[in-house]
């Protein structure tokens, strides 16, 4: 085989690390990671074509092109086979790239099973990408063979549990980085890997027990001073802490098939040798000053011994991860916190929900002026007091603070100012903020790419920085707080700042803006959200394909949030999320057209005025346009989208304002009501077919009133005026 030059050799390695890195944000269920896989496949197809690569690989691209496609076909959400397939080609591809490195035959790829059933499930392997395994022995440390008897409910309970260990390593070992005299922190970490060697003992997971063994020696040595804490421990003992939250991914996976069975390959051998070499240069002398080591406990976590069936009780987690036995009776004053499955709370909401309306439509049909028996008055007052109260109660059930996913991002800061050569640090602002569960687990993909962006985008080269009268570190401040109903999220850097006329030439070249356009800064900044758009000269692993910032916005769609940008050439950029508290209570405007009710989300509503004939126009191809401010909007008569045939009174109608997907329309409707505060309730099959409505709520009258899906009607909308940026935000 023809040997490769040194730029295809680059390109096909950064691909391949590329491809294993995107990996680790999938997971059942969601869309995380779909889109840059599909695009990062795809430059290693073009790469192959163009390069002369042996036919066993092409023939292998075959597999994770299959998968990709058939997740899109079905709507784009991972399952655990898709994932299984893509991890099995993934595990193969690093050894396939050394072995065309080196011009040597590539190994031979089996791809995992396409489904999986109760007759093969023994049979399936997940495994773990890894680098390429240069001895020719097999990794036998990292073999899992799954015990079909263990329960599946004390390995989910102790999945949790090794979550929010794994976090607090995470953290740990990254306060420990900057003060390696830190010996509180050094004894916490030490303490989590003793808990993980306890519980996966109990559970006989011997691979992690293995390495929790190990690393936990290693710390040991540490604590007795006998090793110093240098960059190489660190590095090596957050390789231990990935190594840890792969093979617990790859668990969670296996958890999803029935029966449990099978294996988990982690190749463990390279790390175990790294942990103990390190072990072995420790000084044999002991320590004139060794650190006061805290006593561990050893029983495996209460998750561990309660019933599958029963609520696990835990402490409220502190600085130090600890252990503590099932039978441990609380402080007087010490706080608990309770697991509940979630769709237990979301029952509790929705008969909140209902017992919520009830007691409005109570007090909507009753006249409390005409009421002889005054008690009642007084009655149904207190109930309405107290239904309030219990609503914001159920709600806040779901309610978690931000802090864990703010933790992570402190990681990803570290990683990519290593990875591209600068010196960058994250400040967290408001980590206590609470929103939403399934909010805070959403927002985690975006927060990523936006990290990514600011890092590579944002913050320059340490000797440019000096250069410009800045400090070596860039900063990049991560803030939480609430708004006016809403949670608010910046992003915020000390770097260079957006490059306005980057951006313009960008937009110029792919005609997303016309040669002659006067844009604003906010416009011109809200092109680095159009799909491939990229200011990067060169790909990278990090950025460089447009993918990113299309993601984020697509995702903060879906949560009915909104972004906004600022930035300043040399001060740095500032990104603005805004998102509702919760997905299961909207805050929308309720208005009429054609005697149906509908509802607006209040991010989505920009401004409302009287409808006046003079200031609409017909633009050919275009459809109607409203003169709104010295700009042309399109204007949309809901009456008539909806197939309405009465035509509104238009001497009484309203125009509202709307945004969406960073583009302005108009409505035409009959009547604006006030500001509410509403329950979402789901639609049946009859409403699936109209996409324009998402959702609908009972008001307190009992009527129903239809929630709009604004970036659907902004999107199908007549085509904009072909005037310069006429119809963008």
């Amino acid at each position: 085989m023809p040997v490769l030059g040194p730029h295809a050799v680059a390109s096909l390695k950064q691909l391949s690390d590329s491809l294993r890195r995107e990996l680790a944000f999938t997971k059942p269920g969601s869309d995380d990671g779909l889109l840059p896989l599909n695009f990062l496949l795809g430059e290693l197809e073009e790469l192959a074509a163009a390069q002369p690569f042996p036919a066993a690989f092409a023939a292998a691209l075959a597999t994770p092109r299959r998968c990709l496609d058939a997740l899109f076909d079905r709507g784009g959400l991972f399952d655990p086979d898709s994932i299984t397939q893509l991890q099995t080609w993934l595990a193969w591809l690093p050894q396939a790239v050394a072995a065309i490195v080196a011009a040597a035959p590539l190994p031979p790829f089996a791809s995992a099973p396409a489904t999986v059933s109760a007759a093969n499930a023994e049979a399936i392997a997940v495994i773990i990408p890894a680098a390429p395994v240069t001895s020719a022995a097999p990794d036998t440390d990292g073999l899992l063979v799954l015990d079909p008897t263990l329960d599946p409910e004390l390995l989910r309970e102790f999945l949790n549990e090794s979550q929010e260990h794994l976090q607090q390593i995470e953290l740990g070992i990254l306060a420990l980085e900057k003060d390696p005299a830190d010996n509180a922190t050094l004894n916490a970490i030490f303490r989590a890997f003793h808990t993980f060697k306890g519980g996966s003992g109990f559970l006989h997971l011997t691979p992690l027990n293995r390495l929790a063994h190990e690393l936990e020696s290693l710390l040991d040595l540490a604590r007795q001073s006998r090793l110093a804490i240098t960059p190489a421990v660190i590095e090596l003992i957050l390789a231990g802490a990935d190594a840890t939250r792969q093979f617990l991914a790859a668990l969670e996976q296996r958890l999803q098939i029935r029966p449990l069975a099978g294996e988990i390959l982690l190749p463990l051998a390279a790390l175990l040798a790294r942990v103990r070499a390190a072990a072995s240069t420790a000084s044999a002398e002991p320590a004139r000053h060794p650190t006061t080591a805290s006593t561990v406990p050893t029983a495996p976590a209460p998750a561990l011994a309660s019933s599958p069936t029963s609520a696990t009780i835990s402490p409220a987690p502190a600085a130090a991860p600890t252990v503590v036995a099932a039978a441990a009776v609380a402080a007087p004053g010490s706080q608990f916190l309770i697991k509940v499955e979630t769709h237990k709370l979301d029952h509790v909401v929705d008969l909140v929900g209902e017992l919520v309306i009830a007691q409005s439509l109570l007090a909507q049909q009753t006249d409390p002026d005409a009421w002889d028996n005054t008690p009642l008055a007084r009655h149904v007052t207190q109930l309405g007091r107290i239904t309030h109260e219990l609503q914001k109660a159920a709600l806040s059930l779901r309610m978690v603070s931000v802090r864990g996913t703010f933790w992570k991002m402190k990681r990803l800061v570290r990683d990519l100012a290593q990875k591209s050569g600068k010196a960058a640090e994250l400040a967290t602002v408001g980590e206590d903020t609470e929103l939403d569960r399934s909010l805070v687990e959403e927002i985690a993909d975006p927060l990523v790419h936006m990290i990514r962006n600011s890092v590579d985008h944002g913050i320059e080269l340490p000797d440019q920085r000096v250069a410009a009268g800045k400090p070596r570190h860039g900063t990049i401040t991560l803030r939480a707080f609430h708004q006016g109903g809403s949670v608010i999220i910046e992003i915020r850097d000390d770097g260079a700042g957006l490059n306005r006329d980057r951006i313009r030439a960008k937009a110029l070249e792919k005609k997303l803006l016309a040669p002659d356009a006067r844009p604003t800064d906010t416009e011109l900044f809200n092109f680095i959200f159009a799909p491939g758009f990229s200011t990067a000269e060169t790909v990278t692993d990090l950025s460089g394909r447009g993918v990113g910032m299309d993601v984020v916005r697509r995702n903060l769609e879906k949560l009915r949030g909104r972004i906004d940008i600022e930035s300043q050439p040399g001060r740095g950029t500032t990104f603005t999320i805004t998102l509702p508290l919760t997905l299961a209570v909207i805050d929308g405007l309720v208005f009429g057209v054609g005697g149906q009710l509908f509802i607006l989300p209040t991010l989505s509503f920009r401004e409302s005025f009287r409808y006046d004939p003079a200031l609409i126009s017909h633009l050919h191809g275009s459809g109607e346009v409203v003169h709104c401010r010295g700009r042309l909007l399109p204007l949309v008569r809901l009456g008539e989208h909806f197939g309405h045939p009465a035509a509104p009174d238009l001497d009484r109608a309203i125009i509202i304002a709307v945004e969406a997907d960073q583009q302005v329309c108009c409505f035409v409707i009959d009547h604006l009501a006030r500001r509410h505060e509403l329950v979402i309730k789901s639609l049946g099959e009859l409403f699936r077919p109209n996409p324009a409505v998402c959702g609908a709520a009972i008001l307190g009258d009992g009527r129903v009133g239809l929630i709009l899906d604004v970036n659907y009607l902004v999107k199908c909308r007549p085509a904009a005026p072909p005037l310069p940026l006429a119809c963008a935000a």
